[in-house]
């Protein structure tokens, strides 16, 4: 079997250097949509460097997302097709806020492997350290098709119950065309975000927004809306990848508050709201 459980999890923990400065936050930024408008003051604590803070979603890429999902992969007890690796969903905890400007210590492994029967869910671990304590655990769940069934632990559900009632705010946020093209220069150059011919090869009619964009859209959308504009405030992040997203669409965020919590749910409104981030939660003080 491609995935040696016991191995994989009893693997040496990757561990490795990673720096960031306020190009590398203003560039993420940019990516997820910040800036428009452009001389906004809210927006401003996004874009100029005088007034810069911190998104915490940007943990997903700070060090080009090192040690990232595909050294993941590569880890012992972990012999996979790339073409049959799904990432099917993202937690974040928030240690403390995250600097404009930093040098930190990355340690990767996976922290669990779980048989859903016709797949596998690798669940890979990178906490990220500076010389001030622990900054955030990044947890990324992966499927791999066709790799299950070996009679392993299923582990727990991510599915949540379906939020009560109407949800206390709907916001919208268009995707711009080239939104893919900008994100990527924060580290994920995977072609089935910029090139058609690849993005067909892989069943889509043209290359798709990636997720983690996505990810990071909606969390702005909920701090700008529902928390002040106080990134400090988020404590974790956790969401299910429910669906594609192409750029130049608009996604519809529907929020539910909840004690320390926010529930939201994603869709693509010209998709007649074919769900994108689902399971959503947002943790907070």
């Amino acid at each position: 079997m491609p995935i040696d459980a016991a191995k994989a999890l009893a693997a040496e923990p990757r561990t490795g250097e990673i720096t960031w400065d306020r190009r590398d936050v203003q560039l993420y930024h940019l990516g997820i949509g910040a800036g428009v408008p452009a001389t906004d003051p809210d927006e401003l604590r996004y874009t100029l460097e005088s007034r810069l803070h911190v998104l915490p979603s940007f943990a997903t890429v700070a060090g080009s997302g090192s040690p990232g999902v595909i050294s993941g992969l590569s880890m012992p007890g972990v012999e996979v097709d790339l073409a049959r690796v799904l990432h099917g969903g993202q937690r974040l905890e928030i240690h403390r806020p995250i600097p404009v400007t930093g040098r930190a210590t990355a340690t990767g492994r996976i922290a669990a492997v779980y048989d859903k029967g016709k797949a596998a869910v690798l669940v890979m671990r990178t906490e990220v350290a500076d010389a001030d304590g622990p900054l955030w655990t990044n947890d990324a769940q992966i499927f791999v098709r066709g790799e299950g069934g070996w009679g392993g632990d299923r582990g727990p559900s991510a599915r949540l119950e379906p939020p009560a009632g109407a949800p206390d705010k709907v916001v919208e946020r268009t995707v711009r065309e080239d939104q893919a093209l900008l994100y990527r220069l924060s580290g994920d150059y995977n072609p089935l975000h910029a090139d058609p011919e690849f993005a067909k090869l892989a069943g889509f009619d043209r290359p798709i927004l990636h997720g983690l964009c996505t990810y990071g859209i909606t969390l702005k959308a909920v701090v700008d809306t529902l928390l002040d504009g106080d990134v400090s405030r988020v404590r974790g992040y956790a969401t299910r990848f429910a669906g594609v997203v192409f750029p130049g669409e608009t996604l519809r965020i529907r929020v539910w508050r909840g004690e320390g919590a926010v529930r939201v749910a994603v869709s693509a409104v010209q998709r007649d709201d074919a769900p994108v981030l689902a399971d959503t939660l947002v943790e907070h003080s």
